[in-house]
């Protein structure tokens, strides 16, 4: 008859430990396992924390209602929207931004498309020019770093941020941010309040459910 792997796993493990310590022991099970197809690679505690953490961390109730309105606008899913708003909530936190106002902004740059490239350059979601933005971005980012949703959104609200310290006024750092500072009508600042409330209004209409 065959021994069957968990047979030798057995007897092989009982071997080791009665001849190694317990660290060998645990290497031992370790390549069992391996090499039986039962993982592909060890997950270092490194890799296992964020992933935990970010599985952990929801969205707002407020949050989760404007991407359903937004994903019925846009007819993008809901699942794929998600990121975008978690960026949005995180970065907000970090840089002392309004989080619906970063997805705003990223309804009125991309229509959430993380990939979307303009013909002068500004990228992803936000749609961040890389060449005025280095510092932020990090030198030694790769040339499509800003196509990661996070980090993408990370960029753009720290963009805002620089705007409102400069000009001391949302409008004006709205328009900063869209390039637009000699717009006397301010355009693109009104654009993306609209939006804003917008979201705004269908966040609560859920809450108030």
């Amino acid at each position: 008859m065959i021994e069957s792997f968990s047979s030798r796993a057995v007897r092989m493990a009982r071997r080791l430990w009665r001849f190694g310590h317990a660290g060998l022991l645990a290497a031992g099970m370790a390549a069992l396992f391996y090499f039986a197809g039962g993982f592909e690679r060890p997950v270092a505690a490194t890799d296992a924390v964020p992933v935990a953490m970010d599985e952990a961390r929801a969205l707002s109730r407020e949050m989760m209602q404007a991407g359903d309105w937004l994903s019925r606008r846009y007819k993008v899913s809901a699942v794929a929207i998600e990121p975008a708003l978690r960026a949005a909530e995180d970065s907000g936190r970090r840089f002392g931004v309004d989080p619906m106002l970063l997805v705003a902004m990223m309804a009125v740059e991309s229509s959430f498309n993380p990939f979307a490239e303009s013909p002068v350059g500004a990228q992803g979601l936000m749609q961040v020019i890389p060449r005025y933005h280095m510092d932020k971005i990090g030198r030694d980012a790769g040339k499509d770093a800003l196509f990661d949703p996070e980090r993408n959104v990370r960029v753009g609200a720290q963009v805002l941020r620089e705007g409102l310290r400069r000009y001391g006024s949302l409008q004006t750092a709205l328009q900063y941010y869209g390039g637009a500072l000699d717009d006397p009508g301010a355009a693109y600042a009104n654009r993306v309040m609209t939006m804003k409330q917008r979201l705004t209004a269908a966040g609560r209409k859920a809450g108030a459910v």
